[in-house]
């Protein structure tokens, strides 16, 4: 997918490059920067030094030396002082510095750490923030890989109120898989004996033709209905995108799903989609949970209360927030699958 937020040691993605939050001598310090420096061994220093340093906010490329990476994108984040002093404008320039220089050296695939939420105090949630706005704004004019690198899930913080409201949602919603089951068993036990069935009078009869009739003066909606029916996961997504008025292109970026996946189910009538990549779409169509549910189905899915992953989809939809990469911060804070291909 365009963007993932994954759990790996930076220093050995094999991406085309990986960016150090550095300090403005490029000379090393510690945290990502120390470790990307010894990593990548000696001759990253010797290149560094030739550079003069770089300034908050801005970013210069060098090569990977000893890291998997052939580039390392060296970027200078602010020191967090009360969020009144410029920083978020000059965390931001970091993310918009780096993938400039990516896109400017052809770079494919690019890993972010978490930019000054370590030693320089960025608040864990305000820069993860910082860097899925920035990053996915790029991304809808751009095609790149990006993974913001999380190395220690202790790190990683998003909102204390929105975990708690999708905690306390779950537990409202979340039943055992036998639960629903066992219940409808009970109520069907102490449900009356069902009348004998009875003979139809004709004047039933004649009501029920004349029922019939006016039915069929729906008949052009019963019919388009009907295909509809018939219509394969492809064949609805296509349809959506055009009700919606949307180009392809943004429909699959808002997706996080990648161009030539897109391509794929595009071109293939009876492609079967995972399930994220199925939600990922209704996502970005904004489909109601109904919608939702008839777009699952037509890839052979459904939503259920006994699944963690799917009562928090259901959370962001019921709440009409179709950010597909806060959702998908939900999901890794409460390790679940992200959204996307």
């Amino acid at each position: 997918m365009p963007l993932e937020i994954v759990r790996n040691d930076i220093t050995k993605m094999k991406v085309d490059a990986i960016v150090n939050a550095a300090n403005e001598s490029l000379l090393g310090g510690g945290g990502v920067d120390g470790a990307i420096h010894r990593a990548a061994g000696s001759g990253l220093l010797a290149e560094c030094r030739t550079l003069g340093g770089c300034k908050t906010g801005k970013a210069k490329i060098t090569g990977g030396y000893n890291v998997p990476a052939k580039y390392v994108i060296h970027t200078v984040g602010p020191i967090y002082n009360d969020g009144k002093h410029g920083e978020k404008a000059l965390l931001e320039s970091c993310y918009r510095e780096s993938l400039a220089l990516a896109k400017e050296h052809q770079c494919e695939t690019v890993a972010f750490p978490l930019i000054s939420s370590g030693v320089y105090g960025y608040p864990k949630d305000q820069a993860l923030k910082v860097a899925i706005d920035v990053i996915s704004d790029f991304l809808l004019e751009n095609e790149m890989t990006v993974y913001i690198v999380i190395f220690d899930k202790a790190a990683y913080k998003i909102s204390e109120k929105l975990i708690s409201d999708i905690a306390e949602y779950i537990d409202d919603n979340y039943v055992d898989e036998h639960t629903d089951y066992s219940r409808e068993r009970i109520r069907m036990n102490a449900l009356p004996p069902m009348a004998p069935r009875t003979r139809k009078k004709k004047s039933d009869i004649d009501s029920f033709k004349m029922c019939d009739c006016k039915a069929m003066l729906a008949e052009d909606d019963l019919d388009a209905k009907l295909k509809q029916i018939d219509e394969s996961f492809s064949q609805m997504l296509l349809r959506k995108i055009d009700e919606k008025g949307m180009t392809d292109a943004e429909c699959y970026k808002k997706a996080n799903i990648d161009r030539k996946l897109f391509s794929k189910i595009r071109s293939d009538v009876h492609y079967k989609p995972s399930k994220p990549t199925a939600l990922a779409f209704a996502i970005s169509l904004e489909l109601s949970l109904a919608e939702t549910e008839d777009m699952l189905r037509k890839a052979g899915f459904a939503l259920s209360h006994s699944n963690k992953f799917d009562i928090i989809i259901e959370y962001f939809i019921s709440k009409g927030n179709y950010n597909i990469f806060e959702i998908n911060e939900a999901l890794f804070a409460f390790d679940q699958s992200l959204l996307g291909a």
